[in-house]
């Protein structure tokens, strides 16, 4: 039986190892992420090619820039009913006056990293919102002015930017739930971190019914 400083270990490293292979991996055009950050560079070139498309490029970022902000208040709500929950913890390990050192449990430790995926959540989703924002100006520019050609480049990086921040909110809101499960039973949480792991690789991995598409 494992104790719960090795269920907290585990459940962390499983998370870890993934995300470290993920990093390391050499084909980009098999990485969700990567494939579709292309794509909206290739929909904003187009949309910034062809007279009349400005309401609907405004309408599309409109869309996405919701989303991101849904996404933003989620992790910001959940930030806050964290930390409510986890403040009689943090009293009770760093409130101590006559303690050296804060009395470290797994328990607090997880807790931590909960907060820290949200927090980083809730930044990476509030960041998206800004450069969505940035991009609906320059997409809502007449496509023939000159305004528009000089910021077409600019334009089509905020998109780029906007939406892997938003995936990384997405990811991290993800990450949150085996340190949530450890919290209610530290075996739970290695079970958790598991079941998350599996269904990132499925995020993760592009596969078109028709590769050429993307050749």
């Amino acid at each position: 039986m494992f104790d719960a400083w090795s269920a907290a270990g585990i459940t962390l490293a499983i998370v870890a190892v993934y995300e470290l292979l993920l990093a390391q991996r050499r084909w980009p055009r098999s990485l969700a992420r990567t494939v579709h950050a292309a794509l909206r560079e290739d929909w904003f070139a187009a949309v910034s090619q062809h007279r009349g498309s400005e309401i609907l490029a405004v309408q599309t970022l409109r869309n996405s820039l919701m989303s991101a902000t849904m996404t933003a208040s989620t992790a910001m709500l959940a930030l806050m009913g964290a930390l409510t929950l986890t403040a009689s913890s943090f009293h009770a390990s760093f409130g101590a006056a006559d303690a050296a050192w804060p009395d470290f449990t797994p328990r607090l430790v997880m807790e931590i990293v909960m907060l820290g995926l949200l927090f980083a959540s809730l930044i990476a989703c509030t960041m998206a919102v800004r450069y969505y924002n940035h991009a609906g100006f320059v997409g809502g520019m007449p496509v023939e002015s000159a305004a528009r050609q000089a910021w077409t480049a600019a334009g089509t990086a905020y998109v780029r930017k906007a939406g892997l921040l938003y995936s990384w909110g997405l990811r991290q809101l993800l990450l949150v739930v085996p340190a949530v499960a450890f919290i209610l039973h530290p075996l739970a949480g290695v079970g958790t971190a598991m079941a998350a792991v599996i269904a990132l690789a499925q995020f993760d991995r592009f596969q078109p019914a028709d590769e050429t598409a993307v050749a």
